[in-house]
């Protein structure tokens, strides 16, 4: 009866030991490969200088111990959210245009799903941002640099494998004092003052972001603004203006954009009223069997 007991008891210790959840943070840096989701196509790069506005969309809870594209545990109660083609994970900025409120989200997922969204919010992060469950808010998102660089340079990563340096080995000097030669008179040889030099002093790495990330909001001015869909850029007007007339139905134009010294050009259509008749032009771009399209805010 006693070894039965015990034998009980360590498989019952066993047993509470495999059901322990796995940690949020075990996760990885990573990239991946071009994919498409939703009918679009996305390519993955690292930028630690992001910025853009767009449409936010609301993610689901999730399943329990749901991983993220990244191997991190998805946690609907926590600032995370998804970006399509950032590196994972990255921590950005969220300027809800409609509120005024700003918060900080964790990025370690690729989405959202639904073409025309430029980041996914978990519900809470929706929730202090004051975007309802279900809902859609005009956003800008700005990469924060340094916390993204410094996970970055923190986390195992599949795509920046370490390399295993082996030290040079030392191979030990004799020295030997020899005569002058017949003839020569001995030089006295003065001693050499070695000579330092101020180093400057090392860049601080920038610290880690904490996990999980504070809840604070910032508030800052409403700015909504236009909605516009893109369905390509170009380095030619006339490539540009061949994309746009494969686009029926939503009245697009070729406007010159950048700054640089080769022009570049862009089909867009729009404004639009409201988020669902932009969506309702990303849906005809897709349709014309075009997968780069964004909407964009502006």
């Amino acid at each position: 009866m006693r070894l039965a007991a015990a034998l009980a008891l360590v498989l019952l210790a066993g047993g509470c030991e495999r059901q322990a959840p796995p940690s949020a943070s075990t996760g990885r840096y990573m990239l991946g490969e071009p994919y498409a989701m939703g009918g679009v196509w996305s390519y993955p790069r690292e930028d630690f200088g992001l910025e853009e506005g767009g449409i936010a969309a609301v993610l689901p809870s999730g399943r329990p111990n749901q991983r993220t594209a990244n191997g991190e545990l998805y946690d609907p109660e926590r600032l995370v959210g998804a970006h399509r083609t950032l590196q994972l994970p990255a921590i950005v900025s969220v300027w809800n245009l409609e509120t005024g409120r700003e918060i900080r989200i964790r990025v370690n997922d690729r989405g959202p799903a639904q073409p025309g969204r430029v980041i996914g919010l978990s519900p809470r992060a929706a929730q202090l941002l004051g975007v309802p469950p279900g809902g859609a808010a005009q956003v800008r998102i700005r990469v924060e640099t340094g916390p993204s660089q410094a996970l970055a340079g923190a986390l195992p990563s599949p795509d920046r494998p370490a390399l295993a340096l082996a030290a040079a080995p030392r191979i030990a000097v004799e020295r030997e004092a020899l005569p002058p030669p017949p003839g020569a008179r001995e030089a006295a040889v003065r001693p050499i003052v070695a000579q330092t030099t101020a180093r400057a002093p090392a860049e601080a790495r920038p610290e880690l972001p904490p996990d999980p990330l504070s809840e604070a909001v910032t508030t800052r001015a409403v700015r909504p603004g236009r909605l516009l869909v893109e369905a390509g850029s170009f380095f030619r007007r006339d490539l540009a203006q061949r994309q746009a007339a494969r686009i029926p139905g939503v009245s697009p134009r070729v406007e010159p954009f950048g700054g640089g010294r080769q022009p570049q050009y862009r089909v867009v259509a729009g404004p639009f009223a409201d988020t669902a008749a932009a969506d309702r032009a990303v849906g005809a771009v897709l349709r014309a069997g075009l997968a780069e399209v964004r909407l964009l805010v502006e």
